[in-house]
């Protein structure tokens, strides 16, 4: 089958093209920067004529695609991406009659634990609810698209903000790390290529439910650092105050406002890291074969990469 995946290009997004190729499909990997080596097609999701142009050439498509960032200087940014794009990747999808349309969401586009509605803690959350919305109401309306919602997706490869966990563990060992906010506050932490593999099973398997949470063990966020002590023996990361980050994350948003480079920490994020979000995977097991991977030995993988 021949599968378009937006967003290919990024960490979870190639991740989900390579597991394409493992079970026989042809991904098609659209993106902005088109990369020679593997098959691609150019376009922005910010443009419907794009969209359209690559949708109509597939059988099928993983919109994967997502601006994952804490900040921009331009907040529009993350409409026109994360709200917009998906606009156009359902109404291409509609146009072209697509067989199945796989989504991406994100853990942060669900209500934490103990409240009954989504937060909007900075505008990457914000979209991602309003992206939401838009998926569960064109499933309801009759298109043929599973929403896969990971939880802390993480594994080898680059420190980025698409890959948290190796970001926070690589600044802990170059001891560029204060410390951190909600150390015992609740994670999901999703395996990459669990989730890449479970997007692939809803594809293959007409899965019969429109939603599934594919996250991984339930842990506090201090026991990455936990596992990196047992093995490097670096200290644990401090306990950070939120009230005082939050004044310093706004601070550091006002300074990167006037011109200096991206806040490291914002108020926004505070906010999230002062939150729980667990994830029950038990429908992606039973109706994916979803297997999530133990979040010790997939921190000594990281730690093995990093050091």
């Amino acid at each position: 089958m021949r599968v378009l995946v937006t967003g290919g290009s990024g960490y979870l997004g190639s991740a989900i093209a390579r597991a394409l190729r493992r079970r026989g499909h042809s991904p098609i990997v659209f993106s902005r920067h088109p990369d020679p080596s593997v098959p691609c097609v150019a376009g922005d999701l910010r443009s419907r004529q794009d969209v359209d142009a690559a949708v109509r050439q597939v059988d099928a498509v993983c919109h994967a695609g997502a601006l994952v960032s804490i900040w921009q200087r331009r907040s529009e940014d993350f409409d026109d991406v994360n709200v917009v794009g998906t606009r156009h990747v359902l109404d291409a999808c509609r146009e072209h009659r697509i067989a199945r349309l796989i989504y991406t969401s994100s853990f942060l586009a669900l209500p934490p634990a103990g409240r009954e509605a989504p937060l909007a803690a900075n505008a990457y959350q914000r979209t991602k609810v309003r992206a939401l919305q838009l998926v569960r109401d064109a499933a309801q309306a009759g298109l043929s698209v599973v929403t896969m919602v990971p939880g802390v997706v993480y594994g080898p490869g680059p420190a980025t903000e698409g890959n948290l966990v190796s970001r926070l563990l690589s600044d802990h060992l170059h001891r560029r790390l204060l410390g951190i906010v909600g150390a015992d506050r609740c994670w999901s932490f999703s395996w990459i290529d669990d989730v890449a593999d479970a997007h692939v099973s809803a594809l293959d398997h007409h899965a019969p439910a429109s939603e599934y949470a594919v996250g991984g063990p339930n842990e506090r966020q201090m026991r990455l650092f936990e596992i990196a002590r047992e093995v490097t023996g670096r200290p644990l990361p401090r306990r950070l105050p939120a009230n005082v980050v939050s004044v310093v994350g706004r601070l550091d948003e006002l300074r990167a406002r006037l011109g200096g480079g991206p806040p490291r920490v914002t108020s926004g994020a505070v906010k999230i890291f002062q939150e729980d979000w667990p994830l029950d995977s038990r429908a992606s097991t039973a109706d994916l074969g979803y297997a999530p991977r133990a979040l010790e030995p997939g921190v000594r993988a990281v730690l093995g990469g990093l050091t």
